[in-house]
């Protein structure tokens, strides 16, 4: 028995493909898949796969917090 993916036949993407990633770079703002707002990138560790980032606009009082969060759990702003 084999671990390999069969791919014939079958829609979706296969497990050894590795997971797709978007550009991102420290000033862009992004959309989280969990939060219907707007957040610009503090951060990026592209060797985690991590990024740092804050709600936008910043809040009048007292900024807005920072926070980690996984490249996977953000996409592009919708235009």
């Amino acid at each position: 028995m084999t671990n390999a993916t069969m791919t014939d036949g079958v829609s979706g993407c296969s497990l050894l493909d590795p997971p797709p990633t978007m550009d991102v770079h420290q000033g862009d703002c992004v959309n989280l898949r969990s939060d219907q707002g707007t957040f610009q990138v503090i951060g990026v560790d592209g060797e985690h796969n991590r990024c740092w980032v804050r709600r936008w606009p910043i809040e009048a009082k007292g900024g807005s917090p920072v926070f980690e969060i996984s490249m996977q759990q953000i996409e592009p702003v919708a235009a």
